[in-house]
């Protein structure tokens, strides 16, 4: 009983540590601007104000609008890409499939600035800055190594014996990986697009370097680039940052069992 209560208490206070920021940020985005920085934590009354400058005089709408379909189409292609390839990577042994893991990996890790200006003259010459195209090739060069790498590992932890059983049973390269490895391995699947999709709404070098105006930024760019003629508008950029999290919250819910289940395989159901 006694170690059950500490691990509940550690439970809660593990939760106020993480949920505090976040419930200290969305109490600010409803406080006054004068009493931001006067009142301490609690306002004396709550407005929604910042909410209906956010949408109503800066067009908020748009930079989340940009920043869902950069960050799904390229979760999607991503996923279409990588799972062939993981798949490949991680089942048929070839000469240098480690050196092709090492290079993935690498590229996963490189530091963006040192690519942007090679990136930015190969899209201003296919016409492509301030794109959808343009932000969607830019992302898919570190989205689709970390999807690959990712989803290799999952794909190792599938016993061979369901293949051996399928290629038994008459079925070939193609409707053995749609048949049997993707249902098996879709919670894996799925934690990787999750995380590939947290990864390109958050992006913020490559959408402010290949994006020119307000009509193709995406919300980390939008908050970024918040501008009073006197001060910073600090209450409208909480605000922002509130509306920038739901989405990603509403998919780590709408798929948490997912994930779990792909962060703890290692077994397969018979």
């Amino acid at each position: 009983m006694r170690s059950r209560a500490l691990r509940a208490t550690g439970a809660v206070l593990l939760f106020a540590w993480v949920a505090a920021p976040l419930a200290w940020a969305l109490l600010a985005s409803l406080t006054p601007e004068p009493e931001l920085f006067d009142r301490g934590i609690f306002p004396s009354r709550l407005t929604a104000g910042h909410y209906r400058a956010l949408f109503e005089s800066r067009d908020f709408a748009t930079p989340v609008r940009n920043s869902i379909v950069v960050a799904l189409s390229t979760t999607v292609v991503a996923i279409a890409f990588a799972v062939p390839a993981a798949w490949a990577l991680a089942r048929f042994p070839f000469r240098g499939r480690s050196l092709v893991l090492g290079i993935i990996l690498g590229i996963s890790v490189f530091p963006q600035i040192a690519i942007v200006s090679p990136l930015f003259l190969l899209l201003r010459a296919l016409r492509l800055i301030n794109t959808y195209p343009g932000l969607v090739l830019p992302y898919l060069t570190f989205a689709l190594p970390l999807a690959i790498w990712l989803l290799a590992g999952f794909f190792r932890q599938i016993p061979g014996e369901l293949e051996e059983a399928a290629l038994v049973d008459g079925a070939g390269p193609l409707q053995m990986l749609v048949r049997i490895i993707l249902p098996v391995a879709a919670p894996g699947i799925a934690t990787t697009a999750i995380l590939t999709f947290i990864y390109c709404w958050n992006e913020f070098l490559f959408a402010l370097s290949f994006t020119l105006g307000a009509d193709r930024q995406t919300v980390p760019v939008a908050i970024a680039l918040f501008r009073g003629q006197y001060q910073v508008p600090w209450g409208e950029i909480l605000a922002a940052a509130m509306v920038a999290t739901l989405p990603v919250i509403a998919v780590v819910l709408s798929f948490q069992r997912k994930i779990v289940e792909g962060l703890t395989a290692g077994a397969v159901k018979g």
